[in-house]
């Protein structure tokens, strides 16, 4: 009977171990989880400026701005992806479809970045992996040692462990950066029912990332 009551003693313990775990944790996360994946570098002089794809014109606003205010000479656009196998069919058909790189770059020198200063990459990438992987081709061909990459404010962390990743081995720093006129709410994620899809994403990313199970 003893041994029976150290038991459910014990195990009455644990769950309330667990409980206060729990709690705890859901504490930190709704304090400090979307801040937690908006994890930004301190600015520095780099040698570009490298934009991921994902908005039209969010994250190029702010390559805009960070061009303008000296901290590189160039902006690098990512390709983005193509619209498979839609865009095909179209361009098939004889119709073009301006793509988000030829977007971002028209907007850019219409806000006053010279074209000359906006450098384009061949091919297509259909994820932060493969972008940081493109980088790494560009970083070591024109031998750069920083590159300051611009993203929306809940992937900041994930891309930063994407491109130190990419970007192993190649005396090459990424310098994250959010872009400030991403509207999302990381002090406040939970308010808004899209950063809590975007946050919510990002966490089960980056834990797939942590787990070696993400390219």
């Amino acid at each position: 009977m003893q041994g029976t009551s150290r038991a459910r003693t014990f195990a009455r313990r644990g769950l309330v171990l667990f409980a206060l775990l729990m709690v705890a944790g859901a504490v930190w996360l709704l304090t400090y989880g979307g801040r937690f994946l908006q994890h930004e570098d301190p600015l520095q002089q780099a040698d570009a400026i490298f934009v991921l794809a994902g908005t039209r014109v969010e994250r190029p606003l702010e390559a805009v701005d960070l061009y303008k205010e000296g901290w590189a000479p160039r902006i690098v656009l990512s390709p983005g992806r193509i619209e498979e196998p839609a865009e095909l069919i179209l361009r098939a058909r004889g119709i073009r479809v301006p793509s988000d790189f030829e977007l971002s770059r028209d907007v850019s020198v219409k806000l006053g970045v010279p074209a000359s200063a906006i450098v384009a990459v061949d091919g297509y990438v259909d994820n932060t992996a493969q972008e940081a992987n493109l980088l790494r081709a560009v970083v070591i061909a024109n031998h750069w040692h920083r590159v300051i990459v611009v993203t929306s404010k809940f992937h900041v962390r994930r891309a930063g462990f994407a491109f130190r990743r990419g970007l192993a081995d190649t005396a090459t720093t990424a310098i994250m950066r959010a872009s400030r006129y991403d509207t999302a709410d990381p002090a406040h994620w939970w308010r808004s029912r899209a950063d809590v899809r975007f946050a919510a994403s990002e966490w089960e990313k980056l834990i797939l990332y942590w787990l070696g199970l993400a390219a």
